[in-house]
């Protein structure tokens, strides 16, 4: 069993031995902005939340519609050129969040991926 570090300067850098939360965040960013060009016609982004409001630090948010809700995250907007002059709809204010947690955004990821067929199925 690996030890957990967690450096108190810098909690990103808290590792399960393996990876820190900032390479575990760099991962889930990118599979997220993957997922969303690769499904354009269910993906969007905004600078905004749906009220006009939005965290300070330099974020937006990215969402996707599932069959079972919405996944959304928020983002740091150093991510914005991988969005930006795609087929990913950009929004002038996010749709109002459906309340979905953490937990729920995974749920409903996983429901999804079990009604997509398999590949090679798709199209014929």
């Amino acid at each position: 069993m690996r030890e957990i570090i967690v450096d108190q300067n810098d909690p990103a850098n808290t590792s399960d031995g393996y990876h820190t939360f900032r390479e575990l965040y760099a991962h889930r960013v990118a599979l997220f902005i993957l997922l969303m060009r690769l499904n354009p016609q269910n993906a969007w982004w905004s600078k905004l939340h749906h009220d006009g409001t939005m965290f300070e630090g330099g974020y937006i948010i990215a969402g996707m519609t599932t069959p079972f809700g919405q996944v959304t995250y928020h983002l740091q907007d150093k991510y914005i050129q991988y969005l930006e002059n795609t087929d990913v709809t950009y929004l002038d204010l996010a749709p109002e969040w459906d309340g979905h947690t953490p937990n729920d955004a995974v749920d409903r990821l996983l429901k999804t991926v079990e009604v997509i067929p398999p590949y090679g199925e798709i199209d014929g």
